[in-house]
């Protein structure tokens, strides 16, 4: 069988099992609906006279409600059913934005009803996907979850970035921001029709607790969770490797980027877009390579030298004079990046213990997002004391100093070789294929 027939079979086998491919064709459509909302929302304020500082609340209680409740919903997802979980909250999002299109429609919405449909809609992302991420591993043999990390990781950057945005902006264009949203609505509720269609099963049902072990507090579980984290090497220093990176590299590549397309290429909006759009086309594939492959043996080194090696590329972003020159460091970053994010996500569904995997990625989402709005807070000040060569300089830079010592301080070359994750078939049981 030929190398390039075993990737692709690798890709599909994952959709062999009919509760999963459900539940990706949800996430699809989830996603979608979330790229639609960004557009839907912005031409709703500005449809309300709303500029810029009223468009930045309504994005800002989005980011609010997701970190107030993200530790919340891992606790959640480790208490209660996964599939319960998903279900309701897409419940949710559909009663949600039916509400918002009504309002839109009859001319009764105001701005802060956009603004708690945002924080909402936050909130419902921090109980999603810390369930979404202890249920794969509930429907999918191990030697599966990198192929379905890595179509999660291609799809999100094509629907949510691309396809939804698209599709609310000629709804917005030909009908109204009401409409889109009602579009909002519509495709959240699809995806409630196929979560729905998930059987009940006592894995997906069960609240995963150790045997004989009685339900702890909510607290008592933070605790264990945080705990677990402080007393994993590899996780520990990876999720200190994490923060230090995304405070140093989000602030320059989502305040200053566009000034540099500016004052640099003389660029407008339209060469802004298309760099970005390079970007995600290397998430896209980058997610798409590291699907179709084997699972890495020196995963936790890989995954390193991806995020380390990736932002290398930002240090030249300062000293760029053509456009293509742009676009291919972007293109390497998205690469890079979603190589790494793949390798990650697999990695905790593989070696974290079931029990604590909706507690562990909500730790990580946190952990990843709480940084991310000072970042971008002291970016534009942070350009009356340096140029923007030097902040894209320490953004390049920061990250591959960090990750030498992450790796070194965390022992992960040892790790990965006292702790192999090969890649085993497993047999598929009966009345799951479709």
């Amino acid at each position: 069988m030929s190398a390039l027939k075993t990737s692709a079979l690798r890709l599909i086998k994952p959709f062999a099992i009919r509760d999963y491919a459900l539940l990706a064709s949800a996430l699809v459509l989830s996603t979608f609906a979330a790229g639609m909302w960004t557009v839907a929302m912005v031409y709703q304020v500005r449809r309300l006279d709303g500029g810029p500082v009223e468009l930045s609340m309504v994005a800002t209680v989005n980011a609010v409600g997701l970190l107030c409740f993200v530790l919340f919903g891992g606790i959640m997802a480790d208490r209660h059913s996964c599939r319960r979980i998903v279900v309701l909250v897409e419940s949710f999002s559909f009663v949600l934005m039916t509400l918002t299109a009504v309002l839109a429609i009859s001319g009764a919405l105001e701005l802060w009803h956009l603004m708690l449909a945002g924080f909402f809609v936050g909130a419902g992302s921090a109980f999603f996907y810390p369930a979404y991420s202890a249920l794969l591993p509930k429907m999918l043999p191990a030697d599966q979850l990198l192929a379905a990390n890595g179509l999660e990781g291609t799809i999100r950057p094509v629907v949510h970035t691309a396809l939804g945005p698209m599709t609310a902006g000629f709804m917005v264009a030909a009908l109204s921001p009401a409409h889109a949203i009602i579009g909002v609505a519509l495709v959240h509720l699809l995806a409630l029709m196929m979560l729905r269609r998930i059987p009940k099963k006592d894995a997906y049902n069960a609240i995963a607790l150790e045997a004989g072990q009685a339900k702890p507090g909510i607290i008592r579980q933070l605790r264990e969770g945080v705990g677990y984290t402080v007393r994993t090497r590899w996780l520990l220093w990876t999720l200190l490797f994490s923060v230090i990176s995304v405070f140093t590299f989000i602030g320059p590549f989502e305040v200053l980027l566009p000034f540099i397309v500016s004052d640099h290429l003389h660029g407008d909006a339209k060469l802004f877009s298309f760099a970005l759009a390079f970007f995600g086309v290397g998430s896209a594939v980058g997610s798409l390579l590291i699907a179709s492959a084997k699972f890495p043996r020196r995963y936790l080194s890989l995954m390193t030298a991806c995020w380390c090696l990736g932002t290398l590329p930002l240090a030249l972003v300062g000293y760029v004079e053509q456009a293509w020159m742009l676009c291919a460091i972007l293109l390497a970053f998205g690469i890079t990046d979603a190589v790494g994010m793949v390798i990650w996500g697999t990695l905790l569904q593989r070696r974290v213990p079931s029990h604590l995997l909706g507690r562990i990625s909500s730790l990580d989402f946190f952990v990843s997002l709480a940084l991310m709005p000072l970042s971008m807070a002291v970016a534009g000040p942070l350009t009356h004391v340096l140029s923007l060569q030097s902040i894209f300089i320490i953004a390049g830079l920061a990250s591959p100093v960090f990750g030498a010592i992450a790796w070194w301080a965390g022992k992960f070359a040892r790790d990965e070789v006292e702790h192999p994750l090969i890649d085993e078939p497993a047999s598929v049981a009966e009345g799951e294929l479709r």
